[in-house]
This record gives structure tokens, sequence and C-alpha cells, in this order.
């Protein structure tokens, strides 16, 4: 039996709960998750059973697992609050960007067990993909464990902490920016008559399945590109003008640009 904790039950949070309940890795009563606002907490009951609380203390002291899934804002002052509570024993896992684990050590006071991640929101549909960077203190069995309860609702990998800000660019990140890429796809339809229900339909699965080409075929995404592009066809026709416009060099910036304000934080 281990028991988990969540301090912070916002869209994260729930989203990873679901998917370890929905996992079999714990059941209702192995979980509890505080948080400020009532209305969440009682949603958060009602759907998925576990325990709740306004008191952050009591999640302490209940988790051998405790997830910090507040605001980045947040962790000087949820840590200030729970730090002498947090016994040795037990395994801290932080989602936020730019806590870094000398930083962590240095508001614990102490060293402590502690495992950076970086999930993201496609968690939610259980497609998440979560970067994992442990502390020199945590096990090869507690990293598992951590693997374990992210493996309910996505893909892990293990990166060493360099790594991380580069993680929150491409995917904690990178799905506003496949957002603005449906819509724009979906805006264009909408203009050339098509529904606007349906274009989100059509621009959405064309990402999803071309996504999983990339990730199943092993394929380069240039030579999956090259198959769709025929000789002087529509295709390469769009393609020019994406290149023209500096398509590649936009999202270039623009993670280049989150890179450095993860670094910030």
């Amino acid at each position: 039996m281990m028991k988990v904790g969540f301090i912070g039950a916002g869209n994260m949070g729930y989203a990873m709960i679901q998917g370890i309940l929905d996992s079999g890795v714990c059941t209702p009563d192995e979980l509890m998750a505080s948080d400020c606002r009532e209305d969440l907490l009682d949603n958060i009951s009602e759907t998925l059973g576990i325990m709740t609380t306004t008191e952050n203390l009591r999640v302490v002291l209940f988790a051998q697992v405790l997830f910090l899934a507040v605001k980045p804002q947040y962790y000087e002052s949820v840590i200030r609050e729970i730090r002498d509570a947090v016994s040795e024993e037990k395994i801290i896992v932080t989602i936020a960007p730019g806590k870094t684990l000398p930083w962590l050590d240095e508001q614990f006071g102490r060293p402590l067990k502690i495992v950076r991640t970086m999930p993201n929101t496609p968690a939610m549909v259980k497609e998440g993909m979560t970067g994992i960077c442990p502390g020199e203190r945590v096990t090869a069995e507690e990293l598992e464990i951590v693997r374990s309860l992210f493996g309910g609702f996505g893909k892990t990998e293990v990166v060493t902490e360099q790594l991380l800000d580069v993680v929150t660019a491409v995917s904690g990140s990178s799905p506003a920016y496949v957002f603005m890429f449906i819509e724009a796809m979906a805006d264009a339809a909408v203009a050339g008559g098509m529904p606007r229900a349906q274009a989100y339909t059509f621009a959405a699965q064309a990402v999803l399945g071309s996504a999983k080409m990339v990730l199943e075929t092993g394929r380069h995404p240039g030579e999956l590109k090259d198959m769709v592009c025929s000789p002087a066809g529509t295709t390469i026709e769009a393609v020019c003008v994406l290149e023209q416009k500096g398509f590649r060099s936009a999202v270039l910036d623009a993670m280049n640009a989150c890179v450095r304000k993860s670094q910030e934080m």
C-alpha cells in the first residue's frame, strides 16, 4: 500500500490523480489532496472519491509520496509551511519549472528525497509526456515508483536537470503552440466554407495522426513530410508558404524564449 498526497488540486493535479486511479497504481483511499479552493476539493472528492482537505500539513503527514502541484510562485510559501513536517523518508515530487534541486534543498533546509518533473496538460487525456529528474538521494526503486505514478497518464523519460528547461519548452508548454496551430488551421477551413466544429475535428485528427506516425514508424519527420509532398502538388505549395513566412524560425524562437523564461523562474 502506497499513500500519495497532492498539495494543489487544479487542472494538472486533477489530471494526474485521475490517471493514477485509472491505472490502478493507487486506490482512492491511498490518495489525499489539499487546496485552498473548497469548490475544487468538493469536485475532486465527488468525482474521484479521494480524501481532501484545506490543510496542507494533513497531506504531508498522510503521504509517502508528496506531489507539490501548485504554481511556481507559491512554492516558497508552501515549502515554508510544510518543511518541518516533512520526514527524510518521504519522496517529494515537484512539477514547477525553474525550481532547481539545490534551490529546493535550500528551501527545505536539509537534504531530502526530491524528484523534479515536468508533465504537460495532455495528461488530462492520458497522453501526457513527463521529463523526470531524480535527486541524488532518490534510489532506483524510488524512481521507478515515481515513474509508475506518471505512467498512469502518459509516457516518461528520465533526463538530467540541465535538460528540464528544454523539456519545459518541447513538451511542458508546447501543447499551447499545437492548440494555436489547430485553431489557425480550423480558421482557414472555416474561411473556406467548412462548419467550425467539423473544421476542429479535421485539424485535430490530422495533428493526432501525424504525431502517431512519428512515434510509431520511427521515421524522420522530414521523410514523412516528403511523403505528402507530391511534385508540383498542393502540399508542397503550402509548405513553401510556411517556409516563406518563417514557420520554422518562429517555432525555434518561441521555444528558445520558453527555455530562457524557465531558467529565470
